[in-house]
């Protein structure tokens, strides 16, 4: 070890920037660091905010669905919620759970916008 050390060439901050990668502040919950750092430790170690980066990526590719698309699922949802509150069935109708997936899947296809036949949304409980 020497005595003295020259600094004077020296710059402050990181090293090297890893290149791809920003540096930024995020705040996120305890529970979700003590979570990810808890799997680090789990696995015999490694990087949790690298492993933070890896679920948000597969979020990401996973959920690539377009305006369009999101759009028409919650007009589809939203319709059947309409169309349930408008023409609520009579007190010896029963609404079966396959109706209301099938409104919600198929009331409206990507290429009409046409409410389903109100007649056909109701089972006689008989």
């Amino acid at each position: 070890m020497k005595n003295e050390y020259d600094f004077s060439k020296g710059k402050r901050g990181a090293i090297e920037p890893t290149p791809g990668k920003k540096r930024i502040t995020i705040r996120l919950d305890n529970e979700i660091i003590d979570w990810f750092r808890s799997q680090v430790e789990a696995r015999g170690g490694g990087n949790y905010q690298s492993m933070i980066n890896n679920a948000l990526r597969e979020y990401v590719s996973n959920s690539r669905e377009t305006f369009e698309k999101i759009m028409r699922r919650v007009l589809r949802e939203e319709i059947s919620k309409i169309i349930f509150n408008v023409y609520p069935p009579p007190a010896e109708t029963v609404i079966t759970e396959t109706i209301r997936t099938d409104i919600s899947n198929s009331a409206i296809s990507d290429s009409a916008v046409t409410p389903p036949n109100v007649n056909q949304l109701y089972i006689r409980a008989n």
